[in-house]
């Protein structure tokens, strides 16, 4: 007994029409970038710090300081009254145990002299011991004679090196070139950060456009440094910047009606002090922005690259089904980044979510006080953007997979109804 099957007839594919639709999604994709590049690179020429010295500021009158290092030599304990206790019921003050410590200075001026400093209780409690490397803060004043010297904080130039070494590594050793260029994306963001954006906050500039800016700058370079140049990145990069976007105006929203003026902690405070055209609650704004941006990068590109997978593994899947399936894998990856941001900050703040433990208060007052308010409406506001930049990334990515095609052509069928190989394009 003999069957016949009727050959597979598909409709033939015109090379012209698929060159075109080529280059109609590739004109669109550089349509929609190449004006939000010339608008970060305007910004960042009209808000570049001019490197002024800010008219009255606190440094102007200031004596000179610095914060030379030192190695302990000698540790000596005493008895000190504990600053922080009241006194008991028979009036007498509780005491602790403070050290004075013998150091030799191995920066600053006097480099290889020896100074005398007090260490506070709580800084001694903590260990220190001699062969320990410390820093110092050293104020020098022509009208008050020698410079003077107290203990400022432990060094840990040595530890964090290592550490950054150790990463670096690492890095590059499981990921290689690619690890190794997103290193360098990192080394560009961080010259962004403190080249860019602190001194032109510095200088009284908008929290809002100097975050948005910056972080748009970041993102152009590292996506493309990391990735390559690609409509798998540039989707990606679309879905970025719309979750930046997204990110400073819900910040923007979220810092007026949540009254964050930047007053949390001693710091802040500090800092207002320094120069009056500093705005703190620009400043909470820009941190909003910023927050966010490395776990944004996250997830776009991993959208992005989910998509071009699936349809690699599927190609004759439809736009919705293609979409339906990436963000199967969106929302996992929701639910991970959520609790990834959440830890991450409550690792970050246990000594605070100890002290309100320990003063036992409701916890409603304490997540509305300044200090962890500002907290929580970061990461709020930065979940928020990244959950929303997840579903445009999938579209545009979809979109644009869909407009250019597979890698990998669908095999021609034969007449007699059987796909021939063919080579990858």
């Amino acid at each position: 007994m003999h069957t016949h099957t009727r050959p597979t007839s598909r409709p033939p594919v015109d090379p012209s029409r698929d060159s075109a639709t080529r280059r109609r999604t590739l004109l669109l994709l550089t349509l929609i970038l190449a004006p939000l590049a010339a608008a970060t690179l305007l910004g960042m020429v009209l808000l570049w710090p001019d490197g002024k010295p800010a008219s009255g500021s606190a440094t102007a009158s200031a004596p000179s300081r610095s914060h030379p290092e030192a190695t302990v030599q000698s540790v000596a304990t005493y008895d000190c009254p504990a600053g922080s206790q009241q006194p008991g019921p028979d009036g007498r003050q509780q005491m602790v145990t403070c050290a004075s410590v013998q150091a030799r200075l191995e920066t600053g001026p006097e480099s290889g002299g020896s100074v005398a400093v007090d260490v506070p209780a709580e800084v001694y409690r903590a260990g220190l011991e001699p062969g320990d490397r410390i820093k110092l803060v050293r104020v020098f004043n022509h009208q008050s004679g020698p410079a003077m010297y107290a203990f400022y904080d432990y060094s840990r130039t040595l530890p964090i090196s290592l550490l950054a070494a150790a990463f670096a590594v690492v890095v590059i050793a499981v990921a290689r070139m690619r690890g190794l260029k997103a290193l360098i994306g990192l080394g560009f963001a961080y010259l962004i950060i403190v080249k860019f954006m602190l001194p032109a906050l510095l200088t009284g500039e908008s929290g809002l456009l100097v975050g948005v800016v910056g972080s748009s700058a970041i993102m152009f370079v590292v996506l493309y440094l990391a990735h390559g140049f690609s409509v798998r990145t540039t989707s990606a990069l679309i879905g970025t910047l719309f979750g930046l976007l997204a990110t400073a105006g819900i910040g923007l929203w979220a810092t007026s009606a949540a009254h964050l003026t930047g007053l949390g902690d001693h710091d802040s405070g500090a800092l207002a002090l320094f120069d009056t055209r500093i705005n703190l609650p620009e400043i909470v704004l820009c941190g909003v922005i910023v927050a966010g941006l490395g776990v944004l990068n996250d997830v776009t590109i991993t959208q992005s690259s989910a998509v071009w997978e699936l349809h690699e593994l599927g190609s004759n899947s439809s736009a919705r089904q293609l979409f339906g399936s990436a963000m199967r894998i969106g929302r996992d990856h929701i639910a991970s980044t959520v609790y990834t941001m959440a830890f991450a900050y409550a690792g970050a703040a246990l000594p605070v979510l100890l002290l309100i433990n320990a003063y036992d208060r409701p916890l409603l007052n304490v997540l509305t006080t300044a200090q962890i308010a500002e907290e929580i409406v970061r990461t709020l506001v930065a979940s928020i953007g990244l959950v929303l930049a997840i579903p445009l990334t999938t579209a545009v990515a979809v979109a644009v997979v869909k407009a250019i095609g597979s890698a990998t052509p669908t095999p021609a069928p034969t007449p007699g109804g059987m796909p021939t190989a063919t080579a990858a394009g």
